[in-house]
């Protein structure tokens, strides 16, 4: 326990001081290629192979290619608009994924290389995107996530009854899934009262874009957990003591960031400028 709060404390704030320290973009910068890269080495260890053991060095170069394509898409904007998309796009495929498991099991094919590019790389620009609007409008995706996974944690564990996707988290329930939306809508109520100034439709449509993006954070830790289920793995990696890999920690924003993102781009186009 000692060990995973000590974790917490160091990632809490090398995270904070990339957000807030500076205005300069570079240690943020720096920060979403080293998590691209980490996150692609974990990723490259889920994968379908044809023997029990994992080449390091193979590993290690999906993770500096997952880092290049990241760095890429941070310096043109227009490669991250299209990775939003695709990520998007995927995440919609893997709710049939998710809900047919492990009746349908033709998902886990090589191609999940490829889809680990795109999922990692857009939730990466993604989070810059989203901090380079403002670092309080990261923090409140941050809240979003947290608030509505640890919900979810406590109702589940006191009240969670029914099974929400029993055969890839067994642990999750529906009634926990109500209690981390609950949760998560009390942080958008004050966040809304407190701190926006907007019409009355552009609250709806600030509300639909948060709700959106909390039921995305939940869709995005089932399917990294059926990953793991799928290749026989408990955790994605060892990198951060007491707590697994770097993809055990934002597997929920792997599908939660490119959607808000691309929620506040739309809504920017649309004049609703947060």
């Amino acid at each position: 326990m000692l060990e995973r709060i000590i974790t917490a404390l160091v990632l809490v704030a090398v995270v904070l001081s990339c957000m807030f320290a500076t205005q300069s973009h570079y240690p943020m910068f720096m920060l979403m290629i080293v998590a691209a890269g980490v996150a692609g080495y974990e990723w490259f260890k889920l994968m379908p192979r044809k023997t029990k053991y994992v080449l390091k060095p193979v590993a290690w170069g999906f993770g500096v290619l997952t880092a290049a394509l990241a760095a890429m898409a941070l310096y043109f904007s227009d490669i991250a608009l299209l990775l939003w998309a695709a990520s998007i796009l995927t995440w919609l495929l893997s709710i049939y994924w998710v809900k047919s498991y492990p009746e349908y099991d033709a998902w886990y094919n090589p191609s999940l290389s490829f889809i680990g590019f795109i999922l990692i790389s857009a939730a990466v620009t993604a989070i810059f995107s989203v901090w380079n609007s403002s670092p309080w409008w990261l923090m409140y995706l941050f809240l979003l996530v947290w608030g509505a996974d640890s919900g979810a944690y406590f109702v589940g564990r006191k009240l969670g009854k029914k099974k929400l996707a029993p055969n890839v988290s067994p642990n999750k329930s529906v009634e926990g899934l109500y209690g981390g939306v609950f949760t998560a809508m009390l942080i958008v109520i004050v966040v809304e009262v407190v701190y926006l100034d907007l019409t009355l439709a552009q609250h709806i449509l600030f509300l639909i874009l948060s709700v959106f993006t909390v039921f995305s954070s939940v869709l995005g830790d089932l399917f990294e957990s059926m990953i793991k289920r799928r290749a026989g793995i408990k955790d994605s990696g060892r990198v951060l003591p007491g707590h697994g890999g770097v993809l055990d920690r934002i597997d929920s924003l792997l599908a939660a960031a490119p959607i808000f993102a691309a929620g506040m781009y739309v809504l920017k186009l649309i004049g609703v400028d947060l």
